[in-house]
């Protein structure tokens, strides 16, 4: 659908015969289904398939791009609805909520979360207005009530938007309750899981003893021990294989890796536990541990993806007032040369392992991730992720790789989010952005516009499921 928001054309490049070859492109891809590998969607709203509550918790309140916007323009994330860890008060009327994003929507203007959002307004519920303090109303009236009606049931709008495949990430701790019902219930929507072992792999995770502790309740495994601890967590990958998973995936600070002998492994293992590990003794043992799941992953096929170089809850009030992942993760300078070199050591040459590689630190992209990955066959590029998921993130990315990497050292498109009702908007952003360089390269007679027709549905839709190995 056309309407006043999006323009049919945005994101293709604007000389007019480039621009003409993209759309041409974006006309083989932009109706294919969507693999969605790795995400942080909550699996209770396909098992209970019960209707969003309100445009503000479904929009506002749980979306860390929004609010820490909002936030940086002094607007306290009490007044947008974000819960407090001491259960303090915060605004809980939603067209509250929605008016403030309302009066501040110019703060988003050239932001990827404004293309994101009109096109969901568009394209998922008609709407042709912008949102404006006189338009806030109407809008939030409009969209409320079509979030009771039964198209717009999170069942309803997996199949609207052609998702194929959802994958949502889960701690080793979580019971994995929904899933289990989905599986149970007859729909036929393919929802898997993947592995986060983040809170029982990183001593510097709030409650990792305790948190190891339950691991080994969960699994029958004595996990005050190195060799126990390493066969609970063999046993929550098979639990979670056995509910579709085909990842893991971590999220850690650095991108060390270390390959160190079992005496050293246990040493560590215990100052973990006891709580008194250095900075780089914790930054050792997530290194030992990406390792040890390396190895794991030969065993069982579980695809690894490594997210390092966030400085997590930089701003340490906001941390202890509303906890994690509230808009405060900061990228920071990320080694892969020498950091990943102990792993690839061990196994970077192995065809049957695949480490995807995601990066917040861009200067790293042509001169450290595009080499290696064009070279060792366990590496493969993630797409841009978090703040680089954007039109100009994604164009940098394909020209800062492409000439080394390749193409198919790359795995399509992630799009990583929380907001579900985004996700078709995320993949018609990376499918357009996708076209429009394809087309340059047609236009510079660097590629036979035959060539780019294939590549863009192999951007799209096929190289991610190759990678995650979710094609059967």
């Amino acid at each position: 659908m056309t309407g006043a928001l999006l323009h049919p054309d945005r994101l293709f490049p604007a000389e007019p015969g480039t621009r003409a070859i993209a759309r041409r492109l974006y006309e083989g891809v932009k109706d294919l289904p969507i693999v969605s590998p790795h995400g942080h969607t909550d699996p209770r709203w396909y098992a209970e398939n019960q209707p969003f509550p309100d445009p503000a918790s479904l929009f506002v309140v749980p979306d860390h791009y929004l609010f820490r916007m909002l936030y940086s323009q002094g607007i306290p994330l009490e007044a947008l609805g974000v819960p407090r860890q001491d259960g303090g008060a915060v605004e809980t009327d939603p067209r509250k909520i929605w008016r403030l994003l309302a009066d501040h929507w110019h703060l988003f203007r050239g932001t990827p979360s404004r293309l994101w959002l009109e096109y969901v307004f568009q394209e998922v519920f008609g709407i042709d207005q912008r949102l404006a303090p006189d338009t806030a109303d109407a809008l939030y009236d409009e969209i409320a009530a079509a979030l009771q009606q039964p198209d717009f049931l999170p069942r309803a709008l997996f199949e609207r938007f052609r998702i194929e495949v959802i994958a949502t990430t889960d701690s080793p701790l979580d019971d994995l309750a929904h899933h289990r019902r989905i599986a149970e219930s007859g729909w036929q929507g393919r929802v898997v899981t993947a592995f986060r072992p983040d809170p029982v792999v990183d001593p510097e995770y709030e409650g990792f003893a305790d948190n190891v502790a339950r691991l080994g309740e969960l699994t029958g495994e004595d996990t005050a021990t190195w060799i126990g601890y390493l066969a609970a967590l063999a046993a929550r990958r098979r639990v979670f294989i056995g509910h579709g998973c085909t990842s893991s995936d971590h999220g850690h600070p650095t991108a060390t890796t270390r390959d160190l002998g079992r005496a050293e492994c246990e040493q560590l293992f215990a100052k973990a536990l006891a709580g008194n590990t250095t900075a780089a003794e914790a930054d050792a043992f997530r290194g030992q541990m990406l390792t040890e799941m390396a190895r794991m992953s030969l065993d069982d096929g579980l695809v690894m993806q490594l997210h390092p170089g966030s400085f997590r809850n930089h701003n340490k009030h906001v941390f202890a007032r509303f906890g994690r992942d509230k808009g405060a993760d900061i990228p920071s300078r990320t080694d892969f040369v020498r950091a990943l070199k102990p792993l690839l050591d061990r196994y970077g040459n192995e065809p049957n392992l695949t480490l995807i590689l995601f990066m917040l630190d861009e200067t790293t992209l042509g001169r450290e991730l595009a080499p290696l990955a064009g070279h060792y066959p366990i590496l493969r590029l993630g797409p841009p992720w978090w703040f680089f998921d954007s039109p100009d993130g994604m164009m940098r990315f394909r020209r800062l790789t492409t000439e080394t990497a390749g193409f198919y050292n790359t795995v399509g498109f992630n799009d990583d989010t929380r907001a579900f009702l985004s996700i078709p908007a995320r993949h018609d952003m990376a499918r357009r952005v996708d076209c429009a360089y394809l087309a340059e390269l047609v236009a510079d007679h660097r590629l036979d516009e035959d060539e780019a027709r294939a590549l863009a549905v192999d951007l799209a839709y096929r190289l991610v499921k190759r990678a995650y190995r979710l094609d059967g």
